[in-house]
Parts: C-alpha cells; structure tokens; sequence
C-alpha cells in the first residue's frame, strides 16, 4: 500500500507540470496571434513550411480529374504574386510621399487634372478605316475633338469622328494610325503604325541606336495628339526586325476611357493683362515721384 501511495505522489506533480506547461503554451500562442512584431517574424517562415507542405504532398487521382491540383497550384501561385505585390506597394507609397515631398520643396507645377469619359464599346466598324470602334459617348457626354481613348492596357486609339451620343475611335492597330513613340529605357523616338499581324511597326528611326528588347513603348507627346507616357506596348523581336505587341489587346472588358487631349495654349493666344489697380498705383507713384523732383528729366 506504502509503495502504491508513493507512486501517486510521484504522478501528481507530473500532471501538474503538464497542466501548467499547457497553459504556457496557450498563452504564447494567443500572444504570436496579437503581437504585430511576432506575426511579421514568424509569418514568412511559417508561409515558407506551409508551402513546402503543400508542394510535398503528391495529389491522388480525383483531385486530378476534378481539376482540385491545377485550382491549388493557381491558389498558391496568386497568393505568392499577393506577398510579391504587397512589398511593391509599401516601396510605391514610399516613393510617392518622397516624390510629394520634392515637389513641394522645389515648386513644380503638377498635372492638371483630366476628366474623361467612360464609354462601352457598341460595335467594331471597317467603314473607311480597317480598325475601327464606336463607342455610345459622344459630344452631349463631353468628349471633345482630338480625344484619345485607353483602358487598363493602355492606348486604344483616338477619336476620328465625334457624333452628339456617339463617336469612332481608329485603333493604334490600323495602318492609319500614326502615333509618336518612345522608349521608356533606350530614350529612342519613332513612329508607330499598325500592321496586318496585330503588331506594330516603328518608322522614322534614328540612324543609329535602337530599342531594346523587351521594354515598354510610351507615347512621346510630340505633336500634340497624344500626351506623353501613356503605354502603347512592348518591343519585341520578329522575322529580324523590331516589332511592338500592343498592350491594348491584353485587357479584357468592352470599355474605354476618352480622356481629352493635354494641349497646351500658347502663349499668344492668351496675352497678360495688367491689373487696373496695379497700373493705377504705379501713376500715382510716378505722379509723386515726378513732383517732387522737378528737375528730373
């Protein structure tokens, strides 16, 4: 009896121990779930194990034919573009707020703010253009004359005929289409042009240099159609020669934005003039100072 009540004794504090060593355990969870600095530490390795997890495990047979493993490995795949993301948009914000900053410490005069016109695309029409669109907004909406349209991609074209509720926009895709271009890397300026293929052709070249391969292509903003660093599309390299694919064909969805063009007025049309206060004030300056000098020539 002495030994059994002996060996309880000794199994008590055990369980007590255990109980306590729970309870520890608990609580140093509820703290990883609260504390914003423990979270930020342990989360990228727990992401990294849980992927790890993820790829290790071999999928059977009707996870296959459902198409559940090729939903998972999309999951996976958005979910780590998410993570990639996020740390851009910290450095953006950083960026703008720094930007903001400059501006203001050097008094640069901002863009002025555009207001466009979002219009869905009613029909794609040959008429006298090979590629053309209407879209259902018109002068009555407010698109003016010379507007160009874009959408998430980027250039869409600009306004060749504008109607009171509708309007014919010729796409940068067409071989009429003519829109000044440059590099956002190389610098390098040219003329793009549609062509058959669904790929842009740059002319009126400089003798020497070239685009490199795989940069963007923005508007130059030279002649006043088009303002400048709107994206147009990618260089690439085809049958020898460098060729753009347009981003335009990338976005999905029927609408487009007419955005009005950024021309700026010269400055002859809108000559200065002096305020009547003003010039009122500097003769009677004049006025006095004239009389008090009499001599004065």
């Amino acid at each position: 009896m002495a030994r059994m009540r002996g060996k309880r004794l000794k199994g008590r504090p055990l369980r007590r121990y255990a109980l306590f060593i729970a309870l520890a355990a608990l609580f140093g969870v509820l703290l990883l779930q609260t504390s914003p600095r423990l979270r930020a530490m342990i989360d990228p390795a727990r992401t990294v194990a849980a992927d790890q997890l993820a790829s290790s495990a071999r999928p059977g047979l009707w996870d296959k034919i459902t198409g559940r493993t090729a939903r998972d490995e999309r999951i996976r795949e958005l979910e780590a573009e998410v993570r990639e993301l996020t740390r851009y948009r910290q450095v953006a914000i950083s960026m703008a707020a720094r930007l903001e900053a400059y501006e203001d410490m050097l008094n640069i005069m901002g863009e002025p703010p555009v207001r466009g016109v979002t219009a869905r695309i009613t029909s794609e029409t040959n008429g006298p253009f090979r590629e053309a669109i209407l879209v259902n907004a018109g002068a009555m909406h407010g698109v003016e004359e010379g507007a160009y349209a874009e959408n998430e991609g980027g250039l869409v074209g600009r306004v060749v005929q504008l109607g009171e509720r509708s309007s014919r926009v010729l796409l940068v895709t067409d071989f009429n289409s003519r829109v000044p271009v440059m590099g956002e890397a190389s610098g390098m300026r040219a003329i793009l042009f549609g062509d058959r293929d669904d790929l842009g052709t740059l002319t009126d070249l400089p003798e020497k240099g070239e685009f490199i391969l795989g940069e963007r292509v923005l508007t130059s903003g030279e002649g006043g159609i088009f303002p400048r660093g709107i994206v147009v599309g990618e260089v690439l390299k085809r049958g020898g020669e460098q060729r753009v694919d347009f981003s335009m064909t990338n976005a999905r969805g029927g609408f487009v934005r007419l955005m009005p063009s950024m021309k700026i007025p010269k400055p002859e049309e809108f000559p200065v003039e002096a305020d009547p206060d003003e010039t009122e004030t500097a003769a009677s300056e004049d006025g006095e100072t004239g009389a008090a000098n009499p001599g004065a020539p």
